[in-house]
């Protein structure tokens, strides 16, 4: 165990708070709590975990190998390339790791702690590390370890030595020849593109009708064409059955309309979304209760059924995203030193990127949504390629994409956006901070913006007239 508490025999220690599990909003939560000077256990299962799930296996290594794939120059050799980019994220995953923990090392009043929690009772939790045992007792308690890969139960899968996680792949230094992803959502199509990327074949199989089905169309249609484009054999509707492990790779047998078919692979990885990590944290001897979905049941304000225990982050079934996590530390943080009156209903337009090049990010309503919910729509839209006044895509030398923004006629105030284009990981943030504050689309497309900035195509495609096409022929301009 880390912080000076060792030993075979089960010891105790009390704390204000203790905070379970490393991830960006507990790590947050206890540097706030110890800085007033609160005495806080920070309880990690793993010191290859210290920082949470973000800078260890999640955003910032498969960020930093999506900038690594997309310098990769056509003569550079894939697996050599690979292989170094693996080293550089690992090294830089390391030197976060430790920056992470010294972070909080350093605070007077917090103790590290390593090693597997489970509640005692509702107050009391005991730390195993080997044959090492500590309890700690502690006035209030945040759960936030987090969530893990949901493993299809596949026949063959479970077993088969070709099946990776994400959290497996960027432990590999082998490129793979075929790369199968099983699940075509945010993170499978990630890794897809990644992977395009660095040279691998691309196969992935989606077992709803059509790819990115909650976009609208055209959206969709303008990002599948992208990762197609790019070498990706994208198929819908496939339903897989069996994983048969052969000696140098393995075969999927999947079914489309009840016809059988077949892929070779020598990877595959499974990215069918991930569940709460609850287990072996004895959550009945507290008295925690649980959603049907596996979650931790919390209300507006992160409380469990337990009011002195919170549920941060993954592990309580909300968007699982790192900015949602730092988000639910303000909210704990409000509740135990301010005022207490902020919640997770105070949250408007949360935007979403998907890092694929060039990367795809959302906020709000589609125009779908906007139509089913009786808005009177009206939508500024339009192809990356046909933007005039934006020189940045041209000067960057990529020109795919399009941006659309969903707008309520009768306020002039923005439902929505989906924007595929460089920069669009920034360019969302705007548009959702405009949502939050309910600024008038006519003032955001008539603000003054930097030049040559991707943020400058509001200028233009909101000053767009009426009848702009979308690639399948629908207006994504309209009243």
């Amino acid at each position: 165990m880390v912080g000076g508490v060792s030993g075979t025999e089960s010891i105790g220690i009390t704390a204000d708070v203790l905070v379970i599990g490393f991830g960006k909003g507990g790590k947050t939560l206890a540097a706030t709590m110890a800085r007033e000077g609160r005495k806080v256990v920070m309880l990690e299962q793993s010191d290859q975990m210290y920082g949470g799930t973000c800078i260890n296996i999640g955003c910032v290594p498969t960020k930093a190998l999506v900038h690594h794939a997309d310098v990769r120059r056509p003569g550079d050799d894939p697996q050599s390339w690979y292989q170094d980019a693996i080293g550089a994220v690992t090294d830089l995953t390391t030197m976060m790791r430790g920056r992470n923990f010294q972070m909080l090392d350093t605070l007077d009043t917090v103790t590290v702690v390593t090693g597997r929690a489970s509640f005692l009772d509702a107050k009391t939790v005991e730390v195993a590390a080997g044959d090492d045992r500590l309890t700690v007792n502690a006035d209030t308690i945040v759960i936030n370890t987090g969530s893990v890969p949901v493993i299809p139960d596949i026949r063959g899968m479970r077993t088969s030595a070709y099946l990776a996680t994400s959290t497996d792949l960027l432990h590999t230094k082998e490129l793979p020849r075929h790369l199968v992803v099983i699940g075509g959502g945010y993170l499978g199509l990630e890794f897809a593109a990644m992977y395009r990327q660095f040279g691998s074949e691309v196969s992935v199989l989606e077992a709803s009708p059509k790819f990115l089905g909650r976009e609208d169309d055209d959206v969709a249609e303008v990002v599948v064409d992208i990762l197609r484009d790019q070498g990706i054999t994208l198929i819908p509707d496939a339903r897989v059955t069996e994983v048969s492990d052969g000696s140098a790779d393995t075969v999927i047998r999947f079914e489309i309309d009840g016809r059988p078919r077949t892929l070779e692979a020598d990877k595959i990885l499974v990215a069918t979304g991930r569940v709460p990590a609850i287990e072996g944290l004895g959550l009945d001897r507290a008295g925690i209760r649980v959603t049907e979905r596996g979650a931790i049941e919390v209300d507006e304000y992160l409380r469990t059924s337990r009011p002195h225990i919170y549920a941060i982050g993954d592990v309580n079934g909300g968007p699982q995203f790192t900015y949602i996590s730092l988000d639910d530390h303000r909210i704990v943080a409000d509740g135990l030193l301010g005022d207490g009156t902020r919640s997770t209903a105070d949250r408007r337009a949360v935007p979403h990127t998907m890092f694929i090049t060039p990367p795809f990010s959302t906020v709000g309503l589609t125009e779908t949504a906007a139509r089913e919910r009786g808005y009177n729509v009206r939508i500024a839209g339009k192809l990356v390629a046909q933007t005039a006044a934006t020189p940045r895509v041209r000067i960057m030398g990529d020109t795919r994409g399009l941006i659309k923004l969903v707008i309520d006629a009768d306020t002039d105030l923005i439902l929505g956006a989906a924007l595929v284009s460089i920069d669009s990981q920034e360019v969302i943030n705007l548009i959702a901070l405009a949502m939050r504050h309910d600024v008038p689309a006519r003032e955001l497309g008539n603000s003054i913006y930097t030049h040559p900035s991707t943020t400058e195509v509001l200028n233009e495609v909101l000053g767009t007239v009426a009848h702009v096409r979308s690639p399948s022929g629908a207006a994504l301009m309209s009243t």
